[in-house]
């Protein structure tokens, strides 16, 4: 480790020998006959401490002193006096900001130990600095990712990109329209893996809170006693194994959103503690005797009939009604069979991505046994589907239906599903015809050959299609 710069200032030059001596093995030993002579060196050198006579001619020791922290702000200020100069010195302290002054005569083994602490001071500053610094450089890219991450998520949950054309997906973004910028309380009903969480994640960062904490939590995936104190805190030595007090969900949620998933499998003692948060606006904390006021908006979701779990006595009557205040229902994907062609699409582009392969699309083959497929999982199991399909595709290629899970490719080729919108076979067949085609030219940039290719047309077969559909190529270059 490199010595410590030690800078002593003494109009005396053989004071100035003696101190050089009794320091110069352990430190960089400068030496100074006055302040203006000391402050050039300290514009060249790094000073750790400085050890200065007060009274000198021209500039005392405590001005130079004052000029020195100018200079070189950390270094510690040492500062040696006489008897008669005590009470003029200790005055003059705060002007300095000196670290010690030291009175004549005094023992050098003391005076050794005086700055070795002050060198052992510096050096603390100096890494707390540093450390200082390092923190604030990190906690800015922090906030900077932060910032960037915040803004990717509120583009890729934009409600203009939650996928769905079909009238039932219209009808519910026109009600998601409405309660977004609203304190008002949504219960998400549908079965499992038709997008709630999504929805709820939407609604979030789509409205004035986007800015706080969404928090998700799943009702039914702990014990009760764990999930009160999940959700409402607890406070030290309220049950075994709370060892500190804790902050719970709703508390670090404030000014936020909560998203309460399988809200139908709480206990009766979870649902009179979520009743007073949507009536009053405040939680209890386990073991405590005070409670806390927040403000959070509820989201929650569940797959059951909770009319049916109020009427069995399953459901307090009370907290369904603060619940139900704007129900949602999204419905099956079975109901909403003219959207899973874009979604196909969406889960292809997705994987394919985060994979790092590149394909081409998929063949009408495939897609149509997805048409046809029930899909009891609902978005999330054709989800796992496509990643499967990305998975197992040749880089390059088209995903083809042998590629296909063996239940799917099971399902009838000649099966045609017609949307339960169209009027007649002729419409049905043209609604589709246009939509293939559509994501074919938006896959290929508009490309003919490779729009055709994909679609598994001859290029005069698409050119006729692109004629009779009235569709400009040109919008898709």
């Amino acid at each position: 480790m490199e010595k410590a710069g030690l800078l002593i200032v003494d109009d005396q030059q053989e004071i100035l020998n003696a101190l050089q001596r009794l320091f110069k093995k352990d430190y960089r030993v400068f030496t100074a006959e006055s302040g203006q002579q000391a402050l050039g060196i300290m514009q060249k050198n790094e000073i750790s401490v400085i050890l200065c006579d007060q009274r000198m001619p021209g500039m005392d020791g405590v001005t130079f002193l004052s000029k020195a922290r100018e200079i070189q702000p950390d270094a510690m200020r040492l500062i040696i006096t006489g008897y008669a100069d005590i009470e003029a010195t200790i005055d003059a302290v705060n002007k300095a900001k000196i670290f010690q002054y030291i009175t004549k005569p005094f023992e050098p083994e003391e005076l050794k130990q005086i700055v070795r602490n002050a060198t052992d001071r510096y050096r603390l500053t100096r890494e707390n600095r540093l450390l200082q610094k390092r923190l604030e450089s990190a906690n800015k890219r922090l906030v900077s990712e932060k910032k960037l991450l915040q803004k990717q998520i509120e583009k890729e949950l934009d409600l203009g990109n939650f996928i769905g054309n079909s009238p039932k997906m219209l009808h519910i973004f026109k009600l998601v329209r409405k309660v977004v910028d609203t304190p008002t309380t949504v219960l998400l009903l549908g079965e499992t893996g038709t997008g709630k969480e999504l929805l709820a994640k939407i609604i979030h960062f789509n409205s004035e809170r986007r800015d706080k904490m969404f928090v998700v939590q799943n009702c039914g995936a702990i014990p009760d006693t764990l999930l009160q104190s999940e959700l409402f805190g607890h406070v030290k030595g309220s049950f075994t194994g709370a060892v500190a007090d804790k902050k719970g969900l709703f508390e670090m949620a404030d000014k936020g959103t909560i998203f309460l998933d399988e809200i139908g499998d709480t206990s009766p003692a979870l649902q009179l503690g979520l009743l007073r948060v949507l009536q009053e606006g405040e939680i209890k904390p386990l073991g405590s005797t005070r409670t806390k006021k927040v403000d959070v908006r509820v989201i929650a979701a569940t797959n059951r009939d909770l009319q049916k779990e109020v009427e069995e006595g399953r459901f307090r009557e009370d907290l369904f009604y603060r619940l139900s205040v704007f129900p949602i229902k999204l419905p099956p994907l079975r109901e909403r069979k003219e959207d899973i062609p874009e979604l196909v699409y969406f889960f292809i582009e997705k994987y394919s991505r985060r994979i790092g392969k590149e394909v081409k699309g998929i063949r009408p083959a495939a897609l149509q046994k997805l048409i046809q497929a029930p899909f009891p999982g609902n978005i999330r199991e054709l989800e796992n589907e496509i990643e499967r399909m990305v998975t197992l595709v040749d880089e390059g290629n088209f995903i083809n239906d042998e590629l296909l899970s063996p239940r799917f490719r099971k399902m009838a080729v000649n099966t045609i599903q017609i949307p339960s919108s169209e009027q007649n076979l002729k419409e049905a067949v043209g609604r589709l015809e246009r939509e293939m085609i559509h994501r074919a030219l938006k896959d290929n940039r508009g490309n003919i050959l490779r729009s055709a290719e994909q679609l598994g047309i001859s290029r005069v077969g698409l050119h006729k299609m692109l004629k009779r559909h009235q569709i400009e190529v040109s919008l898709f270059k």
